[in-house]
């Protein structure tokens, strides 16, 4: 039996794992849970983990260079609407999408899988391109942020650094940039008057974007070290297994009317509501239920100049995790 180390955020979706109730077939795990960042750096930079929660978008550009230590599984455990994602200085006039273009925006981390999705859907519905705007890169609320892994961007988008001892967050309650894109609030929003979302009804239109594309962002994904599944390639599919039938259970237990597991009463209704949109299976695993998806990302990506041209599948995920299973 493999004694695997597994790194990932403690969710509803990923504690059956933690607690033993849904095992790794085969493998005997050693599960260690901390903040997504945190857990990417350990990853990316040393190659700590056997089995990993990888930020999507940097596994992507690692992959197209041909430096990715890990192999992917079309596990998703991240994934997020990102109009919310869109701070503003509404004392400048930033009413609209339009509105950005020129201005001065905060991004953490240029290559962020958050960010390359609202450059993209601002493209994409709007019209506002990665070189309309001036792009401040930094640490949202640290300061002395580094990128997670180097990269490079085309001359003709206009990219800096913010100073060491500055953060996005303090930049945009002192009116310095215009606007933040993060997937976290800045610790300014709802204190200041003057930083608002750009998108105040946020989910209003987010609903209307999936109704239009049917894409519903994947942020993070699961990874195992190339050397592992070279040596065991029976391992992808049980990962992917594994955490198929955690998140399942996780799912039935949410529908639960008894004893409610959440703390809203009316989460159910909202379940509900969330299906009649979305469908059944909103929270999608699987390589042919998120091509779309990922075709779109890899788009993003290019168009930002973060990869040259589109990774083949087969090299950002197992081949193997591609079939269609019934677990």
């Amino acid at each position: 039996m493999l004694e695997l180390s597994l790194a990932c955020q403690m969710t509803d979706r990923t504690r059956l794992l933690f607690d033993g109730k849904v095992a790794i077939e085969g493998c005997k795990t050693h599960c260690v849970s901390g903040p997504a960042e945190e857990l990417f750096q350990r990853a990316f930079r040393h190659e700590e983990f056997d089995i990993s929660e990888l930020s999507l978008g940097t596994h992507l550009l690692t992959t197209a260079r041909d430096q990715s230590r890990y192999i992917g599984v079309p596990v998703f455990l991240s994934r997020s609407f990102r109009h919310s994602a869109i701070y503003v200085r509404a004392d400048r006039g930033i009413d609209s999408p339009h509105a950005l273009v020129g201005r001065r925006i905060g991004v953490p981390d240029f290559q962020q899988t958050a960010g390359i999705w609202v450059r993209g859907i601002l493209d994409d519905e709007y019209g506002v391109g990665s070189r309309d705007v001036q792009w401040r890169v930094g640490g949202l609320e640290q300061a002395e942020r580094e990128p997670r892994v180097p990269y490079s961007l085309p001359d003709d988008i206009t990219i800096e650094s913010i100073a060491p001892d500055q953060t996005l967050a303090k930049l945009l309650d002192a009116g310095e940039i215009d606007a933040v894109i993060a997937p976290r609030p800045p610790s300014c929003f709802g204190r200041n008057p003057h930083v608002r979302r750009l998108f105040p009804d946020y989910r209003a239109a987010e609903e209307a974007w999936f109704a239009k594309t049917n894409l519903f962002p994947p942020m993070h994904v699961v990874g195992i070290r190339r050397a592992l599944v070279e040596q065991h390639p029976w391992l992808p599919v049980n990962v992917y297994a594994a955490f198929c039938k955690s998140r399942d259970l996780a799912l039935g237990d949410l529908g639960a009317l008894d004893t409610l597991r959440v703390m809203h009463p009316w989460f159910v209704a909202e379940l509900e509501r969330v299906r009649a949109l979305m469908g059944n299976d909103f929270w999608r695993y699987g390589m042919a239920e998120n091509r779309a998806d990922l075709d779109t990302l890899q788009r993003y990506a290019k168009t930002d100049g973060l990869i040259e041209r589109e990774v083949p599948l087969d090299q950002l995920f197992a081949r193997s995790t591609f079939d269609r299973f019934r677990f």
